[in-house]
């Protein structure tokens, strides 16, 4: 089976507004910016949920300490502690319920107090000899998941510091003296019962950030590269903008001749020359067009001016057009938009539409259909052809760019530029292959991306 591959009819995407490739760049250092600082408010959102379980686990244990186990604690100072934990969880929640995002020095920030109240509430409990004190690495390898190097070897020093003052300085525990050994002494329970919080609380918290790290990555990934496809875009603009100005006069030499040749005797005596001609002078015509629409997209209109036109009048011209310089032999156009809106006339968006047509006529070119439809606030073009469909492979690389098996440089851009012209708009681009043989390729566009509101200059 033939691989289909896209048209060479290509749309640009206004390389006029970015006239190299770092503005691009810092658009994606934006948007990647932007991202890692929303995961940061997913794992800050975990920290808080960890301070209410280690608040609810600190009354508890303090509880079954002070009254079951006959351990006398000082509970005025612990209160206080608790106290200071839930006001600054409290100010934590409402602040990053209006600030979205979490840099790592805010996070390291948070653990740090976590670390500084752990070290509070053990100075009451016995310091270093307190079982608990191993939750000091839960804090560490929290870090080290959440933070930097940098960040996380600051959580080391900082709990390494905090468990060496608690040995020197920290308030004795009184023990009961009837204490027995194994299980039955209560500092072996305290050690089996921080083991235990230790683990839940690693497994459960490290799954949840692994995943959140995951998906950030994963983001990222994509981010960057559309990144890149957006750099390619951009300079592949600039390279059609600058040969669209080299092509001017050559174009313009060839329509000067073919019309003094049209002219001469030798021509208009021969009808049969006279129509090679003619068709000539068409194609010739068709190709200044092609470069003056690069050159509007470019922001560069050599004398045109972007109209105000309707979706309908938009599309019913553009297929008029189309139909009339493609050697298509059954075109279909149904038109079921319904109510029509204003819109600007925009070169991009007609070759992006083009382009599609281009693209089904190559691999039908005996029959091609378009339907436009409004689906609630969108615009829904659908294009299907009678070929022999899209390869699996192509279809599960759908927008990348050089997928195409006919060996011609070059080829293989058609849909990348389309998926990355939709995407740009807020859209996006559906392919798929029919049952009974051919393809379907449906674009979705907001209509707010494309159309006018009212008072709007045209």
């Amino acid at each position: 089976m033939p691989i289909r591959t896209p048209a060479t009819t290509t749309p640009t995407s206004r390389p006029a507004e970015a006239p190299d490739s770092r503005p691009a760049q810092g658009v994606a250092a934006a948007r990647i910016r932007r991202f890692s600082e929303a995961t940061g408010l997913k794992n800050m959102q975990l920290l808080i949920q960890l301070r209410w379980i280690a608040v609810a686990g600190q009354v508890i244990t303090i509880g079954v300490v002070h009254y079951g186990l006959g351990i006398a604690l000082p509970l005025q100072p612990l209160m206080v502690v608790l106290a200071a934990i839930v006001l600054f969880n409290v100010a934590s929640r409402l602040r990053w319920q209006v600030q979205k995002t979490v840099t790592d020095g805010e996070l390291l920030l948070a653990l740090l107090v976590d670390v500084g109240m752990l070290t509070l509430m053990l100075y009451f409990t016995g310091g270093a000899a307190n079982p608990f004190s191993w939750l000091y690495l839960l804090q560490v390898t929290l870090g080290a998941m959440l933070l930097t190097p940098s960040a996380t070897w600051i959580m080391v020093i900082a709990s390494t510091l905090c468990f060496a003052w608690l040995a020197l300085l920290a308030r004795p525990l009184p023990m009961p003296a009837h204490m027995e050994g194994g299980l039955a002494n209560p500092y072996v329970q305290g050690m089996l019962v921080c083991f235990a919080l230790n683990a839940f609380l690693l497994v459960t918290f490290i799954i949840r950030i692994t995943r959140n790290l995951r998906q950030r990555d994963a983001r990222l990934a994509d981010l960057r590269q559309r990144a890149a496809e957006e750099e390619h875009i951009v300079r592949m603009g600039l390279l059609a903008s600058g040969a669209a100005h080299e092509l001017g006069t050559p174009l313009a030499t060839l329509a000067v001749i073919l019309g003094d040749w049209a002219r001469l005797p030798s021509f208009t005596s021969e009808p049969e020359l006279l129509e090679e001609v003619t068709e000539m002078q068409a194609q010739i015509q068709r190709c200044k067009a092609i470069v003056s629409g690069i050159l509007m997209s470019a922001g560069e209109a050599r004398g045109e001016s972007s109209e105000e036109t309707s979706i309908c009048t938009f599309l019913d011209e553009l297929v008029e057009e189309w139909r009339a310089t493609r050697p298509v032999s059954s075109f279909v156009y149904d038109n079921r938009f319904g109510h029509d809106v204003p819109v600007v006339s925009d070169s991009t968006l007609k070759q992006t539409i083009c382009n599609i047509l281009d693209n089904a006529l190559e691999a039908s070119p005996h029959h091609v259909s378009l339907e436009v439809e409004r689906i609630d606030d969108a615009l829904r073009i659908t294009v299907k052809d009678n070929g022999t469909g899209f390869p699996p492979e192509m279809l599960a690389q759908l927008g990348k760019p050089y997928q195409s098996s006919k060996g011609r440089p070059g080829r293989g851009m058609g849909l990348f530029l389309v998926v990355n012209v939709a995407r740009t708009l807020g859209g996006r681009v559906v392919a798929r292959n029919r049952v009974g043989g051919g393809a379907v390729v449906t674009l979705t566009l907001p209509l707010s991306a494309i159309t006018l509101e009212e008072g709007d200059d045209s």
